[in-house]
């Protein structure tokens, strides 16, 4: 039973098998960020002598959330680009010696908390169905996406963060038939942040012929002008007490900037007078910089340059009522607050009164998170899949809409709870509050139901329904019964209208 590998950069030593998959844990892909290399583009990794012990989840990038079930950032950990293979226990693909289809995970968390050792991205139960399974490390926060001030001939370039996801994709590319896996054969896939950080890669020259297929969970947009990111870091800069130029934030230690960052987004939940930051106090993203990435992902797209990828879009029906819980989303609980809403995101009329026809007698705080769920992953990801099908791309549509009630705990179709359906980790405890508790049988089934749709899409490009057309198409709706183009609960009972009621709004880049 083999658990040992050979890298590049040396050969490296995974667990012992369970339950017939390997994995190899905190394999170095880049050079730590740290010292010279910080804010700079990712470098490619020294090699290392004898074998390497791969048994243990790498250290997370800066930040300062603490994940139930997953490692915390701690001040002084640097080695933090690594990634994690899960595959089975032949080693070398199919038991006729061919090589398996690959899956790369990039989480999601708001380009600012997260990390690929999360114990509901396990890779355990796609490798069973089939996948060589890979989950990623990458810069968050100022680290991955601050601005940095040009200093002469040596810039730092935006988006360190997608350049550090090409890293892992290069990686893979060069290393993964040692694990089983075929480098022809790579989907690249992501929820939220992670599922607009597989839109950039789509679109960004840097990412092709690195992946054959991709799969974008709830993408959220749109991304940052240059502007923007700029003003981001004069106002981290000021909190953080140091000068807004090069030298003055690379005197900063990683801790300060996280500091300064959580301080000015708490601002921004505090004023609410601060426009969409108060309602979206999300600092960091993807910066459409004209260089490495040419414009919002969403435009580059359906212009048809990433036409010969093949895309899998999926988005849950009430994506913001987790926001809501777990209280990360500024309150509506009057008709004022929410046309300042729509005011600040420069929202037409004809949408708040179109959810108000779509939710009849629903409380006001309800009528703003469908709208707000839909403005940032809804209507965006619907976007994604009908721009890149209308350029030529081939592209599944799907949304998730299991909801569970009950006397101890609810859960809706809400952010995030598709995931561990997907990755086949209902049993982990850590996911229980996304779902509402233990799973259910039919629970189980559905589960069944998502992990093959992904490998069945990522082995062949066959997710289990149709494509769309030029003109829209078959949506497979994921509730505990299997259905296609079926009602969802709540306002996407009829999904055409709510479509309709977006067409005379426009996404761009951000600006101050």
């Amino acid at each position: 039973m083999r658990s040992v590998f050979d890298t590049t950069c040396g050969q490296v030593r995974g667990r012992g098998a369970e339950r017939g998959v390997v994995a190899v844990l905190g394999i170095p892909y880049a050079e730590p960020p740290c010292g010279v290399n910080r804010f700079r583009a990712p470098c490619p990794r020294r090699p290392w002598a004898g074998i390497r012990d791969c048994v243990d989840f790498g250290p997370v990038p800066p930040q300062s959330a603490q994940l139930p079930g997953a490692p915390s950032w701690s001040p002084g950990d640097e080695d933090v680009l690594s990634l994690n293979v899960w595959t089975p226990v032949t080693g070398t693909g199919t038991p006729d010696g061919g090589l398996l289809p690959v899956l790369v995970w990039i989480h999601g968390g708001g380009y600012t908390f997260g990390s690929g050792a999360q114990p509901d991205f396990d890779g355990g139960a796609l490798a069973r169905a089939g996948l060589v399974v890979v989950t990623l490390n990458y810069r968050l926060g100022f680290e991955g996406f601050g601005h940095i001030p040009a200093d002469g001939d040596d810039p730092c370039p935006p988006n360190r963060g997608l350049l550090d996801q090409i890293a892992a994709l290069t990686w893979v590319r060069d290393n993964i038939a040692a694990f089983g896996g075929t480098p022809e054969n790579v989907t690249v896939a992501g929820q939220s942040s992670g599922a607009t950080s597989v839109a950039c890669l789509m679109a960004m020259d840097g990412g092709r012929g690195l992946f054959r297929r991709a799969i974008a969970h709830s993408a959220v947009g749109p991304s940052f002008s240059p502007e923007l990111a700029e003003h981001f870091m004069q106002k981290v800069a000021a909190e953080a007490a140091v000068p807004a130029t090069r030298a003055g934030l690379a005197a900063a230690s990683p801790q300060t900037l996280a500091k300064a960052s959580d301080a000015v987004v708490d601002g921004y939940r505090q004023n609410p007078v601060s426009g969409r930051h108060h309602w979206d106090p999300v600092i960091y993203g993807p910066v459409a910089d004209g260089v490495h990435l040419r414009a919002d992902p969403l435009a580059v797209i359906a212009g048809g340059a990433a036409s010969g990828i093949e895309l899998l879009v999926c988005h849950t029906t009430q994506e913001y009522w987790l926001l809501d819980a777990v209280g990360s989303s500024a309150k509506v609980t009057t008709e004022e607050q929410l046309a300042d809403f729509a005011a600040d995101f420069g929202l037409p009329d004809s949408l708040t009164q179109g959810y108000r026809g779509l939710m009849p007698g629903a409380p006001v705080g309800d009528v703003h998170l469908a709208l707000y769920g839909d403005l940032m992953f809804g209507e965006y990801s619907s976007r994604l899949a009908d721009a890149h099908a209308r350029a030529g791309g081939r592209t599944f549509l799907s949304r998730f809409a299991r909801q569970r009630g009950g006397s101890q705990s609810v859960a809706y179709a809400w952010h995030c709870a598709d995931v561990p359906f997907a990755f086949g980790n209902l049993d982990e405890e850590s996911v229980h509050f996304l779902i509402g508790g233990p799973p259910t049988a039919a629970d189980h089934h559905l589960s069944d139901r998502m992990t093959a749709a992904w490998a069945g899409f990522a082995a062949t490009g066959e997710p289990g329904w149709e494509p769309l057309g030029t003109s829209g198409g078959p949506v497979r709706t994921w509730e505990t019964t299997d259905t296609t183009a079926a009602p969802a609960p709540g306002h996407w009972a009829d999904g055409g209208t709510i479509r309709t009621l977006w067409r005379s709004f426009g996404y761009r880049p951000l600006r101050p």
